[in-house]
């Protein structure tokens, strides 16, 4: 396929030059800004009123991204003081904060004739309506696929009518919204839905179990949201790099019952951690204030950690937190995290999860802006009462946070010694009271009790301690063990 059209070379410079951009961060080679650098100079030259030089636009490779390489980076885009990022390859498509994007999906080949014919033959024996969907990779490919559906539909007579709708590219360019608010998705009240940068128009969330879902595309993070969002329908997938239809999604649905056990697991957790991931997608600090106050609410201590992308090395240095909260795009929210030391949640499980009284009915939110007009905060009555552990085999009662009339923690007084006596309370024999106190413990009492503290410091004398001589060998026979076997 051609470089620039693959690239959307044109598209691009025009973008540039129509806004009079003249700082451009670009995520992607330096290939392409050789290209746009020609591009801007024919549109210079073609409008002589410009006064803006196209040497006078910048253009900003920029390095790995500091978080998810599907969102826009505006973290590395704000070092350069950049006016817009072009965006290549995946994206979420998640609303920024900040600046202005433009999106380049790119142009993946695809056996088009193949895709019809499985589409089409599907439709015939399924019955169902179907809902097409596709990585935005395919994206170029599917009005020539719409058109050709239609035609092959029309070719079967009026006995059989398929029945198939497409999924619409959400935009290529997004522009930073104030209100993040306005920008949640059918939680908030919105008749149209989006996940993975696409949307469509069913105006009943209920009737997409009648649907059968297509998906055209790899088995990504993408389809991943797919499968959990739609639990309640029938998937199939087409493979375009293997030209050939799956219908079997059985492995991606056990992603499903792996996230129920977290939720569980996470309902014992006395510390969280609350990990940012993200710092450019739109209302994420919003979300953050929402997880702690869910947490504090429940009666748990919640801290909050910054550290770019998140893996097991960099999350074992927490080992006080029992779970960890991703709040990032929908793309990068669902973490393996078999390898990790703690499980790690999203925020719709951790609403499960932390508020009191609530059931998973099997719905599932993979954006966090869908969950910003729920309410994280239950009823106090509530809170007294004591729940099930699945995992402990036995009933908790979880640790209140005390509030005084305003609603702010007691922290002075004789009230907060005794609430402090009482989460320090643990109950040793569970054979006389079959309910389970639960522990609040901060970050601080976790390191007090651990048994190993680090290195010994002599903080009493500032004069130089005489050095030890270590043991010299082998491990299997150091030199003092030989001495001592010859001696015996």
């Amino acid at each position: 396929m051609d470089f620039e059209l693959n690239y959307e070379i044109a598209s691009t410079a025009d973008f540039i030059y129509s806004r009079k951009f003249t700082r451009v961060a670009l995520q992607d080679s330096i290939r392409i800004v050789r290209a746009l650098r020609a591009k801007l100079g024919s549109l210079r030259s073609s409008d002589g009123e410009r006064g803006v030089d196209d040497k006078d636009i910048g253009l900003f490779v920029m390095a790995d991204t500091t978080y998810g390489s599907c969102c826009v980076d505006e973290v590395g885009a704000s070092h350069i003081d950049a006016d817009c990022v072009i965006h290549y390859g995946h994206t979420c498509l998640s609303p920024t904060s900040t600046l202005p994007a433009f999106f380049v999906f790119g142009k993946a080949s695809i056996n088009t004739s193949n895709c019809i014919e499985n589409l089409s033959k599907h439709a015939l024996t399924n019955g169902k309506p179907i809902l097409v969907l596709y990585g935005l990779e395919y994206a170029h490919a599917i009005p020539h696929i719409r058109e050709a559906v239609k035609v092959a539909s029309s070719s079967y007579g009026s006995g059989l009518k398929l029945e198939i709708n497409f999924a619409d590219v959400m935009c290529t360019v997004i522009t930073p919204s104030k209100d993040h608010k306005s920008l949640c998705g059918p939680a908030g009240g919105c008749t149209r839905h989006t996940i993975g940068g696409l949307v469509w128009n069913i105006p009943d969330r209920k009737k997409m179990e009648e649907h059968l879902l297509f998906w055209i595309g790899s088995d990504n993070s993408a389809f991943a949201n797919v499968v959990l969002t739609f639990n309640g329908c029938e998937i199939v997938r087409y493979d375009a790099t293997e030209e050939r239809l799956l219908t079997d999604v059985s492995q991606p649905l056990k992603i499903l019952k792996r996230r129920y056990y977290l939720v569980e697991k996470a309902k014992d957790a006395n510390i969280i951690g609350v990990l940012v991931g993200t710092l450019g997608v739109a209302g994420y600090l919003h979300m953050i204030h929402q997880m702690k106050e869910l947490i504090t609410k429940a009666g748990k201590k919640a801290y909050t950690l910054v550290m770019g992308k998140p893996n097991p090395a960099k999350l074992a240095n927490f080992p006080e937190c029992d779970v960890f909260i991703n709040v990032s795009c929908a793309q990068t929210a669902l973490l393996d995290s078999k390898e990790f030391l703690a499980p790690v949640i999203t925020p719709f499980e951790a609403m499960l999860a932390f508020g009191r009284g609530t059931q998973w009915t099997g719905a599932y939110v993979m954006e966090f802006r869908d969950l910003m007009s729920s309410s994280p905060v239950e009823g106090s009555d509530q809170a007294e009462e004591a729940r099930f552990s699945f995992l402990k085999g036995g009933y908790v009662e979880d640790v209140a946070q005390p509030e005084t009339e305003n609603g702010e923690e007691e922290k002075e007084g004789a009230l907060a010694l005794a609430n402090a006596a009482e989460k320090a309370l643990q109950l040793r024999d569970r054979s006389l009271d079959p309910i389970v106190k639960g522990t609040a413990k901060s970050g601080a009492e976790y390191f007090v009790s651990r048994s190993y503290h680090g290195l010994e410091m002599q903080c009493n004398s500032s004069s130089p301690e005489p050095y030890a001589i270590g043991r010299s060998g082998k491990a299997s026979g150091y030199d003092d063990e030989k001495s001592k076997q010859e001696i015996q």
